[in-house]
């Protein structure tokens, strides 16, 4: 890892990481989260690890609905620590689409549950969203190398006011504005090289050209 120290008399206290991984079974999405917390500055043979934990979800990929949840804790500071990890098997029902980080604050926040797996609960959100994104390209571009190009018919194009999971997300896809623009005229994720193109470019690409009068 590369030294991040501000100054050369700092002294690196903590450090946090955060691994997580999708895995595509078909229909559904397994998604696993993985939190480390250790002490730099401790001696290897001392308890340098403070937290090794990991929630494991199952999600639906056409609702986006957990279905399977599972929480394990390998390195914890008190004995006690594991005895919360069966309690997040209540994220099995909550939708990743709507709603989803207040229904986990509400469920897990304070001593309702562990700080550092509520962490991990909250963060695996944003992973399945983009999980469901990547799988679909996967997909696409697959199809396209066996030659099967579907979704360039204009029937497959979603039409004006077309609301995907992700809108309202972020500024790019925001409700009305130039992520749904985009799909709306028929781009997709991983078609047309990486960054996206502009929504002038993608206009230029996708849109019929009027005929002159």
């Amino acid at each position: 890892m590369t030294d991040a120290n501000p100054s050369p008399t700092a002294v690196a206290v903590h450090r946090r990481s955060i691994e997580i991984e999708a895995f595509d079974l078909g229909s559904e999405l397994r998604v696993v989260g993985r939190l480390h917390d250790e002490r730099p500055w401790q001696a290897e043979d001392g308890h340098r690890i403070v937290h090794d934990m990991e929630l494991s979800v199952t999600v639906v990929k056409s609702g986006l609905v957990i279905t399977a949840a599972e929480g394990r804790m390998r390195s914890f500071p008190h004995a006690e620590c594991p005895q919360i990890a069966p309690a997040f098997e209540g994220l099995v029902g909550l939708s990743i689409a709507r709603g989803y980080t207040r229904a986990v604050q509400e469920r897990f926040a304070g001593a309702k549950g562990c700080a550092h797996l509520a962490h991990l609960s909250i963060v695996i959100g944003p992973v399945v969203m983009q999980a469901i994104t990547s799988s679909r390209a996967r997909e696409r571009i697959e199809a396209e190398a066996a030659g099967v190009d579907a979704e360039r018919d204009a029937s497959a194009i979603p039409g004006p006011g077309w609301v995907g999971p992700g809108v309202n997300t972020c500024h790019l896809w925001a409700e009305g504005g130039i992520g749904q623009q985009k799909v709306e005229l028929g781009w997709r994720p991983g078609r047309d090289g990486f960054p996206a193109p502009t929504l002038v470019e993608i206009r230029r690409r996708y849109q019929p050209a009027t005929p002159p009068e």
